[in-house]
């Protein structure tokens, strides 16, 4: 099993991965139509929506959770 390098979901099978290719490190969320990963506003925008879908928190809560979590996953070490 492996993780994805931008949201940290784990990525079990093939149709984990995005475009169902194993050799790409990112998850089919974190993936655009054309098969790309998201940006870094992309990917954190959808995941302060997520939070406050899931977790019941409050915008700003979300955001600051979200920045927090992505900050620890390898794609955006460089950021």
């Amino acid at each position: 099993m492996t993780t994805c390098i931008a949201c940290g979901m784990p990525m079990e099978q093939p149709a984990d991965h995005a475009m169902g290719d194993v050799s790409k490190p990112y998850c089919k969320y974190c993936a655009k139509p054309d098969g790309t990963m998201q940006s870094y506003p992309e990917k954190l925008e959808a995941t302060v929506g997520f939070l406050i879908k899931t977790q019941g928190i409050d915008a700003q809560a979300a955001r600051v959770l979200a920045e927090q979590m992505l900050a620890r996953l390898p794609a955006w070490q460089n950021r």
